[in-house]
């Protein structure tokens, strides 16, 4: 995305105000043990063969742990070594970290997606789980729902079974895909932008893959993982028309489940957000303020406009989906180290899958 035309949005002003706004980390700190290191290529390769980030190498005893009271860790400490700023109104130039630490630019740039991604909590909060394993292939467990009468606290006589929870595999293994997105830029673009303007672009990237994988979700929710678990779909009373009676209708599903977040389309959002029975003056209020949204029925409202603008799924987010992982999210740092930044490759390698199919079911509204 070109930066000027994501700072003229409304986000990306937000975005920029909030990155002027950070205040700079201030206090005692002890730069003797970080002056003393030379972050390189090798650095890079040796925390990738550690299965860590560079920041999490540069915290090992090896390196340079973070005192208790320290302000700053220790990534920070070696931006502090090449007098880079990278918060407030007199943050630094992308150029200072061509001429002082190249070598610091991929850690910036992964810090920066990461924290954008922390902008987008919902995915999160939909989750059951998250995982990482060492394989492209994931095979889920089967857990035998069929007999929930089975599965009741109750008495056992002696000489009687006990009840019992059958746990398997699935039949079908699941595809760990690698994403991938080409930040393309170069070093005429940036040299002379502040770090403030250049994290507001990668926070925008980190956001923008958090809703993409809540995309992934709802389709793993809609549709299943390949193993005949897609949601139950139920319909509204009338086609057409979505009411207070239908969503209640919905939420009466979930027994012995909880319906806790419902996903839905902007269109559906508006619908639910306009119903009369929820139409609450403190409500509207606290959504006029802060853009915090009501709970219908004790129900998290998760925007995402990949679902149909007819449907809306509920879910019990403790139970329905599980993330997995085989490669956490990294940046190239060859190109970068070596100061030809003209493409930055971000990738990460990750599929979700069903936990509970009853966890999920899908009101649709229209058929």
């Amino acid at each position: 995305m070109n930066p000027e035309i994501l700072f003229s949005t409304p986000m990306g002003r937000r975005l920029m105000q909030m990155a002027e706004d950070e205040p700079e980390k201030t206090g005692p700190v002890d730069l003797s043990r970080a002056s003393e290191m030379d972050i390189t290529r090798d650095t890079y390769l040796e925390a990738q063969s550690l299965g860590m980030t560079l920041s999490e190498l540069l915290e090992s005893d090896e390196y340079d742990p973070s005192p208790v009271d320290c302000p700053l860790d220790a990534f920070e400490r070696q931006l502090a070594i090449s007098g880079i700023r990278v918060s407030g109104r007199r943050s630094s130039t992308v150029d200072l970290f061509y001429k002082n630490a190249p070598a610091l630019l991929p850690e910036f740039i992964l810090r920066e997606v990461r924290r954008g991604q922390q902008m987008r909590p919902e995915l999160n909060q939909l989750l059951a789980g998250s995982s990482v394993v060492q394989s492209n292939r994931y095979t889920p467990f089967f857990v035998g729902m069929s007999d929930t009468a089975a599965l009741s606290l109750r008495p056992v006589g002696e000489g009687a079974d006990i009840p019992a929870l059958t746990v398997t595999e699935q039949k079908h293994s699941i595809n760990v895909r690698d994403y991938g997105l080409s930040l393309k830029t170069s070093y005429k673009a940036l040299r002379h932008r502040s770090t403030a303007q250049f994290k507001v672009l990668l926070w925008y990237i980190g956001f923008r893959l958090q809703t993409d994988k809540i995309a992934l979700v709802v389709d793993t929710l809609v549709n299943g993982d390949g193993n005949d678990n897609a949601a139950a779909v139920i319909q509204s009373g009338t086609s057409g028309t979505l009411d207070y009676d239908d969503l209640i209708a919905l939420w009466a599903e979930f027994a012995p489940f909880e319906m806790n977040h419902i996903i839905c389309h902007i269109d559906t959002l508006k619908t639910i957000l306009t119903l009369n029975e929820f139409k609450d003056p403190l409500a509207g209020y606290r959504f006029g303020r802060t853009g915090e949204l009501f709970t219908p029925l004790g129900a998290t409202l998760v925007r995402c406009d990949d679902v149909a603008a007819d449907q809306a799924i509920g879910l019990d987010a403790r139970f329905a989906v599980e993330e997995v992982i085989s490669q956490p999210l990294m940046v190239e740092f060859d190109k970068i180290i070596e100061q030809k930044f003209e493409e930055a490759v971000i990738s990460e390698s990750v599929t979700y899958a069903k936990v509970l199919k009853e966890a999920s079911v899908i009101l649709d509204y229209t058929y």
